[in-house]
């Protein structure tokens, strides 16, 4: 009984010491401005559950819905580099350019900056005893994924989202 209560000790002191760390890493950084949604945005998509989950494929309705998240190195856009724009799977609006895509190694499509700031909303996210700041679509609330402040210039900025968030449509080249 005593060990079981050291190991829950120990547990606790770690992982108050992970949010605490956290906090100090994000304040010697830069802040990640957080932007808000306009409320008389007229592009604002509104389904109940029920027509989320008649659109969408189970898996997607999990991410996009309940802010589920791909197991690391699984998602379809991970390691893909063809040029093109990444999209909301669910309302379609425009998220992403395939020349702001680069491979941070964490397991998910990682880009340095959207293609329009309006089309994305920052929240923060205190869940998994963490403080981090979530990706949403601005048009639909649906969840992209985080967006942490280690990525590369000319940003800084590394938005690691799921790949079932997201619907890729190549560069179409034009004919002479």
């Amino acid at each position: 009984m005593k060990t079981t209560l050291k190991i829950i000790t120990i547990l606790l002191l770690i992982f108050l010491f992970l949010g605490v760390e956290a906090k100090q890493k994000k304040s010697k950084k830069e802040s990640i401005k957080m932007t808000k949604n306009n409320e008389t945005d007229k592009t604002k998509v509104i389904k109940t559950p029920e027509e989320w989950k008649k659109q969408l494929k189970p898996f997607v309705y999990n991410v996009l819905r309940e802010k589920g998240t791909e197991r690391p190195f699984t998602g379809e856009y991970d390691k893909f580099y063809e040029s093109g724009t990444y999209f909301c799977a669910g309302c379609g609006h425009k998220l992403f350019d395939s020349d702001t895509k680069f491979n941070s190694g964490c397991g998910w499509p990682s880009f340095y900056a959207p293609s329009e700031s309006e089309n994305i909303v920052e929240i923060m996210d205190t869940s998994h005893g963490m403080t981090r700041t979530e990706i949403q679509c601005a048009h639909c609330n649906g969840h992209l994924g985080h967006v942490f402040t280690d990525g590369p210039k000319p940003t800084g900025l590394r938005y690691c989202i799921n790949s079932a968030s997201l619907r890729f449509e190549p560069k179409v080249e034009k004919e002479d």
